[in-house]
């Protein structure tokens, strides 16, 4: 959750930092500082709230130097201010680290640190690493950490400092990732890529359980025991200008508004129309696998939950396989029935979500076959299963996902058929229609694009009210979970999501004129029943907005509001009943005047449980 920066090399380490730091404000944070060495002289900076607070203490207080680290803090141990902000410092100052995760024994460790003779001067669990490494340390920094890990339980991305050691940064991580950017003369490290991607698009990702040593011209690595491994440079092809807002108010905006490409892009080479057949390169499922499957287990968190969803629907009905969709919060803490006939699939937008993560290892232990769907290249998730499809979605910046969801959606349509047509479950023919429905998509999101005015004057009727409901039947029921998900994530307002046809198991005894309903309700095997539904809700006195595909007098009649989107497959209708629900909730949100892209309590990648 916390944000990563570090430098070593020629150039001003604070402006650097600072840079690093503003373009990792989405994952969320409470606090910020940062560390700055000039030859022996180690200065830190650091203040509670957003980066402009620490511009302030900066720009009162200037700090510089070739090398340092950089951080943003969102509190698990401890208040959020000055005192528990990062970097933190062992008792003769010399050293400082920053660190993302949770240090499960620190209390044990605090206590014994104390009875030593230690300073504490905060609340966090952070610190007892840096002293911990002051413990061990005799002119050997890495080692020193390397020591010290080893008494440490928990999750954790370190990067550590000492003055004594000028011109090295050590590194290591237990769960939340951190990456190496390699540049000319100078070497950066970060948490997520996009904080150094105007700087360099080489990056080698430390591996789980290693220790990097990184100089200005230097990075190596090993596992605790001092084994080394070999880097292996990933280079990222995305444009750094992705990573900006490109004259849109919010990333979540932008990022919205980048989907016809991003859908084009995961899709882009992997079929042939003629034939009907999909190509997954990076998939690496035997055909005798695929053929003896005998059930699916999709593993989530979150909107790539809701994905997941939608995907069971999708392995069901065009892969013939049974499918069952599970939070990885809670996947493994029941014993999962699993074995070699089991595919287990992993969808997460980071690649580094740690529930998911831990839900893709217990699939692994109990021989299960893990593929994953993820949008970062070189991920943990995608190094830890057999096989992998991205997304090729760019970096999303904004907390609440948008194009990332949505191009989950396209990889667990491409999935389904590439299965399906293994198994003879699919005919050439309807895969060919699917595969013609797919390839329209992208024009079909900059029609509905095209009415984000109608939906902001909608959300201009309805955005203060306290409560919504959003209800969709079979293949829309996930969507209407993510309809809710995004209006009380962006804009506060309490929403709930649930299948239509449950509206009479108790949803409906909420239902009055202060009650709007968000109805998904395109032309398919169940659309009579959806308009039922709306009856009874109007016959109670709720106000109706529906989203459909088709022109129906009675809807229209029925419903205080209709957004008309495109038609396409029932199968692939939740991609574009997805936009509108997005554009609803991000204006809703505006008219508020929340903070869009970093709203309050969240991250936008979950590193730890």
């Amino acid at each position: 959750m916390c944000g990563i920066v570090g430098y070593v090399g020629s150039g001003s380490a604070s402006k650097i930092l600072m840079d690093g730091l503003r373009k990792l404000e989405y994952r969320g944070y409470d606090s910020a500082g940062l560390a700055v060495l000039e030859g022996t002289d180690l200065q830190v900076r650091r203040s509670a709230g957003k980066i402009s607070s620490l511009e302030k203490v900066l720009s009162e207080d200037p700090i510089d130097g070739s090398m340092g680290v950089g951080h943003t803090r969102w509190a698990t141990h401890g208040r959020p201010n000055e005192e528990n902000a990062h970097p933190h410092r062992d008792c003769t100052g010399k050293l400082v680290l920053v660190h993302n995760g949770i240090i499960e024994n620190y209390r044990d460790l605090r206590d014994e640190l104390l009875a030593k003779g230690h300073k504490m001067a905060s609340e966090t669990d952070t610190e007892v690493i840096a002293h911990l490494v002051e413990e061990n340390y005799t002119q050997d920094l890495a080692e020193a950490v390397r020591e010290a890990l080893k008494k440490i339980s928990g999750v954790y991305a370190l990067v550590v400092l000492h003055s004594d050691e000028p011109g090295k940064l050590i590194i290591a991580r237990s769960g939340p990732p951190l990456v190496v950017g390699i540049g000319s003369g100078e070497m950066f490290v970060a948490s997520d890529i996009p904080a150094v991607l105007h700087h360099t698009r080489r990056f080698i990702y430390l591996n789980e359980g290693e220790i990097g040593v990184v100089t200005s011209e230097t990075a190596t690595f090993t596992d605790l025991e001092g084994k080394a491994r070999e880097a292996e440079e990933v280079n990222i092809t995305w444009d750094p200008i992705m990573a900006e807002k490109g004259g849109y108010k919010h990333f979540m905006l932008k990022e919205i508004h980048e989907q016809p490409e991003a859908i084009a892009d995961t899709i882009r080479g992997r079929f042939f129309e003629d034939e009907g057949d999909v190509q997954l390169d990076d998939l690496e499922l035997p055909d005798s696998l695929i053929q003896d499957l005998d059930r699916c287990v999709i593993v989530a968190c979150g909107t790539s939950w809701h994905a997941g969803l939608v995907g069971q629907f999708l392995m069901e009905n065009l892969a013939g396989i049974p499918t069952s969709v599970e939070y990885g919060s809670e996947f493994r803490y029941r014993n999962p029935v699993l074995n070699d006939r089991t595919l287990a699939i992993a969808i997460s937008q980071s690649g580094e979500t740690a529930d998911t993560l831990a839900a893709v290892r217990e699939c692994n232990e109990k021989g299960a076959s893990v593929v994953c769907i993820c949008n970062v290249v070189g991920s943990m998730i995608t190094r830890e299963s057999s096989g992998v499809i991205y997304t090729h979605a760019g970096p999303e910046i904004g907390v609440a996902s948008t194009k990332a969801f949505t191009t989950q959606l396209a990889c667990l349509v491409l999935l389904s058929i590439f299965i399906g047509r293994k198994r003879g479950v699919l005919t050439s023919d309807r895969s060919r229609e699917l595969l013609d429905h797919l390839f329209a998509l992208p024009h079909q999101i900059e029609e509905i694009l095209g009415l984000e005015k109608e939906i902001e004057e909608l959300a201009g009727r309805f955005y203060r009210y306290s409560n919504f409901l959003y209800l969709g039947r079979g293949v829309h029921y996930p969507i209407a979970l993510e309809g809710a998900l995004k209006l009380k994530e962006i804009s506060y307002i309490h929403a709930e999501g649930y299948p239509a046809g449950e509206m009479k198991h108790g949803p409906i005894a909420l239902i009055d004129e202060n009650m709007p309903v968000v109805f998904l309700a395109p032309r398919n095997s169940v659309y009579e029943k959806v308009l039922a539904n709306i009856e009874e809700v109007k016959a109670r006195g709720g106000m109706v907005i529906a989203v459909s595909d088709h022109e129906d007098p009675i809807l229209a009649e029925q419903a205080d509001a209709v957004i008309k989107i495109p038609r396409t497959d029932p199968y692939l209708s939740p991609i574009l009943t997805t936009l509108p629900m997005q554009l609803f909730a991000y204006h809703v949100a505006v008219l508020k005047g929340t903070d869009v892209d970093q709203p309050r309590n969240l991250a936008k990648s979950v590193t730890v449980e």
